[in-house]
This record gives C-alpha cells, sequence and structure tokens, in this order.
C-alpha cells in the first residue's frame, strides 16, 4: 500500500493529527526562504513527542554538509530531503542518514541523469522557477508511467496532490510514497487536519 508523507509541519498539533489520520512520514523544512520553515530546535521540539518508527524527513536546498549533519542530529531526523542542485557523490557523504534526492520536472524525464543517484529514494516534483518544492502544481504523470520497473529505489511523487486526483496519479505512476503539503493546509505552515484525512482516506483507499 502507498505510503503517505506529510511535509511542511511546524507544530506539534499538526504533527500528532497527521500521525493520526495516517501518514507514514512527516517532512521539516530547514530551507530559510520557505514560508513553512521550522528551526531545527523547533523540530526537535516536535520530533521528541513523536513515535520512533515514523520516518522524519528534513527538508535542504543547497545546505552544506556540515550544516545538514549539525541539524540532523541535533532535530532528530533519519532523513535527508535534498531539493537543491546537491551532487550523487554529495548524497554519499551521509552514511547514517536515508537519502532522498527531488528532481523537479517540466516535459522530459533526464533518465541517465537520475540513475547516477544510488539513493533511497527519488522524488519528483513540479519545475517551477525560484521554488524548490511546495509548488501545489502537477506535472505530467505519464513522464514517470514506466519508472517504476527502472529503478530499485522508493519511488516519491509529489506536485499538486489532492483528495480529488490522487486516484488517477496513483493509477498512472504506483509510486511508493505520496508527499503533500500546500493542498492540505489552511495556510502556509498550518495544516488542515480534516483535509489530511481525507487525502490519506482517498490514497490509501485508491492503493487497495
Amino acid at each position: 500500500m502507498v505510503k503517505v508523507k506529510i511535509c511542511g509541519i511546524t507544530n506539534i498539533e499538526d504533527a500528532l493529527g497527521s500521525l493520526d489520520a495516517g501518514s507514514d512520514g512527516l517532512g521539516f523544512v530547514f530551507y530559510r526562504r520557505s514560508p513553512r520553515y521550522i528551526s531545527p530546535q523547533g523540530a526537535a521540539d516536535i520530533i521528541r513527542c513523536l513515535p520512533e518508527n515514523i520516518l522524519k524527513f528534513g527538508v535542504f536546498v543547497n545546505s552544506k554538509a556540515e550544516e545538514i549533519k549539525q541539524i540532523a542530529q541535533s532535530s532528530g531526523i533519519n532523513v535527508l530531503q535534498f531539493h537543491g542542485d546537491e551532487t550523487s557523490i554529495f548524497c554519499k557523504m551521509f552514511d547514517s542518514y536515508r537519502i532522498v534526492k527531488a528532481f523537479r520536472i517540466n516535459n522530459d524525464l533526464e533518465i541517465n541523469r537520475i540513475a547516477d543517484y544510488d539513493v533511497f529514494g527519488y522524488l519528483f516534483d513540479t519545475l517551477v522557477t525560484d521554488k524548490p518544492g511546495g509548488t501545489g502544481q502537477i506535472f505530467d504523470w505519464n513522464l514517470l508511467k514506466c519508472l517504476k520497473e527502472k529503478i530499485e529505489c522508493e519511488l516519491f511523487l509529489s506536485g499538486g496532490l489532492n483528495e480529488n486526483n490522487i486516484s488517477m496519479a496513483l493509477s498512472i505512476v504506483r509510486p511508493d510514497w505520496v508527499d503533500v503539503s500546500s493542498s492540505v493546509e489552511l495556510k502556509p505552515g498550518k495544516k488542515d487536519i480534516k483535509k489530511i484525512k481525507r487525502f490519506i482516506s482517498a490514497a490509501k483507499r485508491a492503493n487497495l
């Protein structure tokens, strides 16, 4: 069954509400220009209250390796999610963590470049200039239609997913994970638990 990650968590109420709704992972954005930014200490305060078996993703954009390691250790995240220009070599510098590398898609898919990354997961999001993620816009899912058979890592689908289109997205892409943020918010950084419940219900139901 597809797993659901709720990204852009900024407070304990949204974190616990997401888990109660059935989320399999939570994302904490450490990119200061994001409206969903959370400090490492803020993330640590939330993560201390979460079950150990839940995956906690730290989202970074072109951060330096030492900064990433410091934030990861102090916050308690266990997955590093890279949304910038991080190279495949850079991604190998974090032996203690699972790595998810994000690729922003416009109208093509560079399979050879993607295959260079030996990571836990590939995340595909919509390309929007000057926005590394959280755009709320979809891309052509058919570009990923045959990718599942060509990769050995986890496939994360993101970008404009909501309770109305998730069934179609799953039928086309068949991802291991779906990653959602803006479509389940009241405003950037504040989730709508009712929307989260409906989204997760729709995703799990469609994937039966």
